[in-house]
């Protein structure tokens, strides 16, 4: 008969049952249950004197060490797994088999704590595998069909509905959500996304169902990169680890020496009998073992990383995270960092029109009620304004423009639109019978000087000494009729336009720049500057703003760099930047922080620290945590080497007894490794 017939419901083939063992047994898995029977098998050997339950429990908790230790002397090192099993055997030739399986055991039991808190520190990766979807509902041949991840190619379109998760980064074609960007960027809050948005494999869609054209495929999605960023880190050593671990080799063959002769020495030379010396010298072997101290650093390091990765901080390594805690100085760039990054409307001015009211009848007041109020003037000149723009592509334009979408003004139609590089636009605007609006810089009005320009330069030069663009919006005065009543052509000079108003733009500092900057200073970083492209003027009002000690204007790349090398001499600097156009200076600072990375190749690349997000407050929270590491790197330190003083001292002077130095030892060694598991919970403190 089949045997798929003789299993009854709910069985499983044996070799089903066996491979799913297997998967659960892992290495971890198995030492834990190698120390379980390592302590029952020591305390039976105990109660009964039976030697055989010590050899179960020597074999039981040796094995791990002993294939360390196998493998350390393959590659010609002595490391702390051999001293213990060495330690161990010793304690069983002079007839203390209790004594080298309680060293076993607590041993063993000390490296299956290790494991742990290192492996929670991994979490973050498992975590981040389990974000991604393994399919997508796509769109194919005028339906849609679910299909595996690897088989969606580059320009497929997606629907993501309500309370999915993004499978492929991607750009939104249709529909408008939000996003909880949490599980990537680290922020808090929902981010709205509509047609144009970029959206992040891994996000989860809040509201409202989207179609999402794919830009990324599975393996060069943010998510992916992300996932090698971290493993990365998780596996570069720290300059503290990688020191120890030489320091290892030569303290273990240190060890080694000191107790073949605190063997030697007392039996030959001062007659002391070989089980007393051999007793001292196995007891010794045991405390003066480092390993405390080994575990000490990468404990803490591991954990920092992981708590750093929760909140979209990405230290790419120990080195890096190292470095941060030495910062002194911290370099911005300006735009998209310490601003918003994209230009907006600040101040809408009306110029008075007493002079237009007096002399020419034909361009009476662009607002004829004197009794609507202020905002309303204000509507209808960035109305006219926002109409003309819109058939430009210059930045400043379309920072007018949103302004005006975003207060629900309608533009209307514009004829006869010109466009004179570099100095303004012109075109007939269909509104209030139509009419002819320039908006341009002060230049382009030069040759009309229109009637109220005066007054329009005395506000254009108060919001330029705030840092602030400006632009004047006039309306050109209607051409006198000829004699036969054609119009005539326009002619330049006083009167051939009326000025309405002044409109500014500014790249907006970020509501929490400030308080970020005083935040730094109160960490100690003795300096922060600014470096921007912006003219100085600018450059001046937003340092003013922001609270900088510093800046510096008018830069290239290569003059970023520059000032990076040069404000060295004050200290290790970080450079902050977006990654894209700052990427040399990123590379040349002490640390080079990559601000609002998600998605962005360049900057994930380059940065030495990667902020997911581009929340401001990631960077002092970056530099307190790699502060707070290095904190408990010291105290692990200081800690095992005064545990190790003082059981070495105990053992040579004080007869301490082999059981009293294994329990001092191996309890060091969980002690510094639960420190270092702190800081998966460190908070910073405001």
């Amino acid at each position: 008969m089949n045997q798929a017939m003789n299993l009854g419901a709910g069985q499983k083939p044996a070799s089903s049952l066996l491979d799913q063992a297997r998967s659960w047994l892992t290495g971890e898995r198995l030492e834990a249950i190698c120390v379980v029977i390592t302590f029952i098998a020591m305390m039976a050997g105990l109660l009964t004197g039976q030697n055989w339950f010590y050899a179960i429990a020597y074999a039981a908790g040796g094995a791990f060490g002993l294939q360390a230790g196998l493998r350390s002397l393959r590659e010609l090192k002595i490391d702390v797994d051999l001293l213990m099993i060495l330690a161990a055997l010793g304690a069983a030739v002079i007839g203390a088999p209790f004594e080298g399986a309680m060293l076993l055991f607590l041993f063993s039991l000390s490296n299956v704590l290790q494991a742990y808190a290192i492996g929670r520190t991994r979490n973050a990766i498992k975590a981040l595998m389990k974000l991604r979807p393994e399919q997508a509902l796509v769109k194919r041949d005028g339906g849609t069909v679910t299909l595996p991840i690897e088989q969606i190619v580059l320009d497929d379109h997606m629907i993501i509905r309500p309370g999915e998760r993004v499978a492929l980064d991607g750009i939104v074609t249709e529909g408008e959500s939000s996003m909880d960007q949490s599980s990537l960027t680290g922020e808090s809050m929902p981010v709205p996304k509509r047609a144009g948005s970029i959206v992040f494999a891994g996000t989860i869609n809040q509201r409202g169902g989207l179609e999402v054209r794919v830009t990324k495929l599975a393996q060069e999605s943010t998510i992916t990169k992300l996932i090698k960023l971290v493993e990365e880190a998780q596996s570069e050593k720290a300059p503290t680890e990688r020191f120890l671990d030489k320091f290892e080799q030569y303290y273990a063959l240190g060890v080694i020496g000191f107790t073949l002769l605190l063997i030697l020495v007392p039996t030959l030379l001062l007659g002391e009998s070989f089980q007393t010396a051999f007793y001292r010298a196995m007891t010794v072997m045991v405390v003066a073992s480092p390993c405390a101290l080994v575990i000490s650093t990468p404990a803490s390091i591991l954990s920092a990383i992981g708590n750093g990765a929760r909140k979209g901080i990405l230290y790419k390594g120990g080195a890096h995270l190292e470095k941060t805690a030495d910062i002194k100085v911290v370099a911005f760039d300006k735009t998209g960092t310490l601003t918003v990054g994209k230009p907006s409307v600040t101040d809408v001015t009306i110029i008075p029109l007493f002079a237009d009211q007096r002399h020419y009848k034909d361009s009476a007041p662009l607002v004829t009620d004197t009794g609507n109020p202020v905002a309303h003037q204000e509507n209808v000149l960035l109305t006219l304004a926002a109409a003309v723009e819109a058939k430009s592509e210059h930045p400043l334009a379309q920072a007018i423009v949103n302004t005006a979408m975003s207060r629900g003004l309608s533009l209307p139609q514009v004829n006869n639109f010109q466009a004179t590089t570099g100095k303004g636009v012109r075109g007939m605007v269909q509104f209030m019978g139509g009419l002819d609006v320039c908006v341009g810089s002060p230049r382009y009005f030069a040759e009309l000087n229109p009637v109220g320009m005066d007054a329009a330069m005395r506000e254009v030069e108060r919001l330029q000494d705030d840092g602030k663009t400006s632009v004047i919006v006039a309306r050109m005065r209607p051409p006198p009729l000829a004699a036969d009543g054609a119009p005539s052509p326009v002619r330049t000079g006083e009167g051939a336009a009326v000025v309405l108003g002044v409109i500014a733009i500014a790249d907006v500092i970020r509501d929490d720049a400030p308080r970020v900057i005083r935040e730094l200073k109160a960490l100690g970083v003795q300096r922060v500057i600014m470096l921007t492209g912006d003219n100085e003027r600018v450059a001046k009002a937003i340092a003013k703003q922001v609270g900088v000690d510093d800046f510096y204007a008018d830069l290239l790349p290569e003059d970023k760099v520059r000032m990076i090398k040069d404000n060295a001499k004050f200290g290790p600097v970080a450079m902050v930047g977006d990654g894209v156009n700052d990427a040399p200076a990123l590379a040349t600072a002490w640390v080079g922080m990559a601000m609002g990375a998600a998605g962005t190749d360049v900057a994930l690349e380059t940065a030495d620290v990667v902020l997911m997000s581009d929340d401001l407050k990631n960077i002092p929270y970056a530099i307190a945590l790699s502060r707070q590491a290095r904190k408990v790197v010291i105290q692990n330190i200081v800690f095992a080497c005064a545990v190790i003083a003082v059981l070495v001292v105990g053992a040579l002077g004080f007869k301490l007894l082999l059981p009293l130095g294994v329990v001092g030892h191996e309890g060091s060694t969980v002690l510094v490794c639960l420190n270092g598991l702190r800081l998966l919970a460190y908070k910073r403190k405001k």
